[in-house]
């Protein structure tokens, strides 16, 4: 399925016909092209229109990698694997995860913001315009990336005629049009003064968003007044900036003159604003930006004026309505935030802040808004890494970094993100703390049994280990019973994904004895109670199973938590077909799927599919079982290794590669398991959830239901790809 991440265009698009054209017939004979200008020229405007305009040339879809928010280089990566919307559990870098993606997708990339990460940029996209001959890319910036191959497309200002277009139709949205008029073709009309007009176009050197800004004080000022009072701005800065460019001084002084134009208030909250990396709403803006010289009650207020001012926009997200400042406004309110000497006060109201944000949804996982939870931390994810950011710098703030890398446990394993969950976890605990800060053991033992619980996610032993035994040690040594039993249940899904079923049933029974002695109960301790009733199921304890996985159902339901209820209703679907009732166990796996999907999960979602294929060949369709087998395994490549290296978990995918081996015929299965290794997961998905294809088999499901099977660690071949003949499949994991 193509990807296409590109944002809605919120205003009409004005002029640029030409460099449009160019811009295409560019992207036409090279695959990297850079468009670069001065900042505010219309550069990220202009090559979004083309990438929409051009959608259809690239049959794997448009990504966009917005940097401009991004201030570690080393997240560089995994920028672009989130635009690519792609979801990597294994402890494979971003780069080789990008290689591998587009290595044989036809893909254009727009990667916007660069300038201040160009280094980092550079190398990345020309490694990957080598090694993934379909991938073009659009760079966005200020500058080249001087990389081979590079054409530079220099996008120079408006034209008068469609700078003098965009005048009038950006002050008649902004409630100026008695003023300005348009003609019956919807230009500029009979204007009450063109002249002047068109002279404000002229110095404002046809920059779009020098235009703009000057187009949302029209309602305010008449075009002479606006143009007397920039004329005095431009004189004030030609004496003391001659060294700048022209038309950077341009936009400075447009931008200065807006500034010139606000009310303290609102010079004060556009400053103090600028700490904010990414969308960010408006509870945000009352409790970082308010204090004594702007109160709380008075912030919307003054925050409504910057909006109407086009200083700050508005944009639609899965979290609702969010807020943001163009790059080149941010700046120059960072500027004069520095010059108050407040930035580091406000950066750490900022910190405070979606601290305070992380911990809410932490709570907030464990209920009816869980979907709404992940929503929102993908939106506030700029503004969550630019505070891990802040107290990763200072050594008296590591507990702060352990503490927050630490509560993002839900977003960086039920939300998708191991891979950046793993990097800000061994930066926070390998920081070094100050001599003299008060120690928090706390913040660190529970950055330690996330970190083990990450690493078991994605297959690296060794480091879970390492990570598990440290907290442990450390818990028993301080007293912290808590994280003791987190480090023991972790220890505990070690074992079962590693086969060791008396050792996982042991180590996560003794977990969740602690946790109801302390009264903990949230998604992790249901998640506890499913992976006792796996390891007792795959030992033969079907009742067992069932009897704990009903129970965390009936939490989940009661509480609303969605993720952890996945997992036990793939649990009871794996006992439904062993009772031989696959309509069930279909129903079950249904909204398994469902779920899994939405919160990106690939492991919960990939195990579904995998007992989906078992439950379609019992149900008589053979064709559609091999397909969905194939199509687990490019998921599994972003899992780690298939079924964990687990005989145990193996057997439902084992089974059922015999069963439809058998009706097909090696060859004929061989060729369907092909084609569903070429479908996306997004269509793997649909047709996944959309049940048998044939009406007919309904009536005779039950009869074909196969008798109960072991997934003993006898014998399970290896699945990944079929053999020529069904027998090659190897035997059958049934009793």
């Amino acid at each position: 399925m193509r990807r296409i991440n590109l944002p809605s265009e919120l205003n009409r698009f004005v002029g640029r016909a030409a460099e449009q054209h160019q811009l295409a017939r560019l992207l036409d004979e090279f695959r990297l092209v850079t468009v670069v200008g001065v900042g505010g020229v219309g550069k990220s405007r202009l090559a979004l229109r083309t990438a929409a305009a051009l959608q259809k040339r690239y049959v794997d879809g448009v990504a966009l990698a917005e940097l401009s928010a991004l201030r570690d280089p080393a997240l560089v990566g995994h920028a672009l694997v989130d635009a690519l919307g792609l979801t990597d559990h294994t402890r494979r870098g971003p780069r080789q995860v990008l290689l591998e993606h587009l290595a044989d997708r036809r893909t254009l990339l727009v990667v916007d913001g660069f300038e201040h990460l160009v280094a980092r940029c550079a190398g990345l996209l020309r490694e990957l315009l080598l090694g993934c001959p379909g991938l073009t890319v659009l760079a966005v910036g200020r500058r080249p990336l001087r990389v081979d191959g590079e054409a530079v497309f220099a996008l120079a200002p408006l034209a008068e005629t469609d700078a003098l277009d965009l005048l009038a139709r950006r002050a008649a949205e902004a409630g100026a049009a008695a003023g300005l008029g348009t003609g019956p073709g919807g230009g500029p009309g009979a204007l009450d003064d063109p002249a002047v007009l068109l002279e404000l176009c002229r110095r404002l050197d046809g920059i779009p968003l020098a235009l703009e800004l000057a187009a949302a004080r029209l309602p305010l000022l008449t075009p002479d007044e606006l143009l007397r009072r920039l004329e005095d701005r431009f004189r004030l800065l030609d004496q003391g900036r001659r060294g700048a460019l022209p038309r950077h001084r341009t936009l400075r002084t447009a931008i200065g003159w807006s500034h010139e134009l606000c009310t303290p208030a609102e010079r004060l909250l556009w400053a103090r604003l600028s700490v904010f990396a990414g969308p960010f709403d408006l509870e945000a803006v009352e409790y970082v930006c308010g204090g004594p010289e702007l109160p709380a009650d008075r912030v919307l207020d003054v925050f409504g004026e910057l909006l109407a001012q086009s200083l700050v926009t508005r944009e639609e997200t899965a979290a609702g309505p969010r807020f943001r400042m163009l790059e080149t406004v941010r700046a120059y309110g960072a500027e004069w935030l520095a010059a108050l000497g407040d930035t580091g006060r406000l950066r750490r109201r900022h910190r405070d802040w979606y601290m305070g944000l992380a911990t809410w949804c932490e709570l907030e996982w464990f209920s009816p808004r869980q979907a709404e939870v992940a929503a929102v931390t993908d939106v506030a994810l700029p503004n969550l890494r630019a505070a891990l950011d802040l107290c990763l710098e200072s050594p008296e703030d590591t507990s702060l970094a352990q503490h927050l890398a630490g509560t993002l446990w839900f977003a960086w394993v039920g939300c998708g993100r191991l891979a950046e969950g793993r990097h800000w976890l061994d930066r926070a605990l390998g920081a070094p703390p100050h001599p003299s800060a008060a120690p928090h053991e706390d913040a660190r033992l529970k950055a330690l049994w996330v970190l083990g619980y990450v690493a078991v996610l994605q297959g690296d032993r060794t480091a879970a280990v390492s990570a598990l035994h440290e907290c442990g040690e450390r818990a028993g040594a301080s007293g912290n019973a808590l994280a003791e039993a987190y480090a023991t249940h972790r220890m505990g899904c070690l074992a079962l994904l590693s086969d060791e079923l008396p050792r996982a049933a042991e180590l996560i029974g003794a977990a969740l004895d602690g946790y109801r002695e302390l009264g903990e109960l949230n998604s992790n301790v249901l998640m506890a109670q499913v992976e006792l009733a796996m390891a007792r199921a795959f030992q033969g304890d079907l009742p067992g199973a069932v009897a704990l996985c009903a129970e965390v159902r009936e939490v989940c339901e009661e509480r609303g938590e969605r993720w952890t209820k996945a997992y036990a209703l793939y649990v009871l679907a794996y006992a439904a077909l062993h009772d031989g009732d696959p309509v069930s166990a279909r129903e079950l796996l249904a909204e398994c799927v469902t779920i899994n999907h939405t919160f990106r999960d690939l492991v919960g979602l990939v195990l579904a599919l995998e007992l989906l294929a078992l439950v379609t060949v019992t149900e008589g369709d053979p064709t559609e079982a091999a397909l969905l087998q194939g199509a687990t395994m490019p998921v599994w490549e972003s899992v780690g290794l298939p079924l964990f290296g687990s005989a145990h978990f193996n057997g439902a995918r084992a089974l059922a590669a015999r069963r439809a081996g058998e009706e097909l015929g090696g060859p004929l299965y061989a060729a369907w398991y092909g084609e569903g290794e070429l479908l996306p997961l997004d269509a793997a998905v649909d047709r996944a959830l959309a049940g048998r294809r044939d009406p007919a088999v309904r009536d005779t499901a039950g009869a074909r239901a196969p008798r109960p099977f072991r997934t003993g660690r006898a014998a399970v071949p290896d699945t990944r790809k079929p053999a020529g003949s069904p027998s090659g499949k190897g035997g059958e994991a049934a009793g």
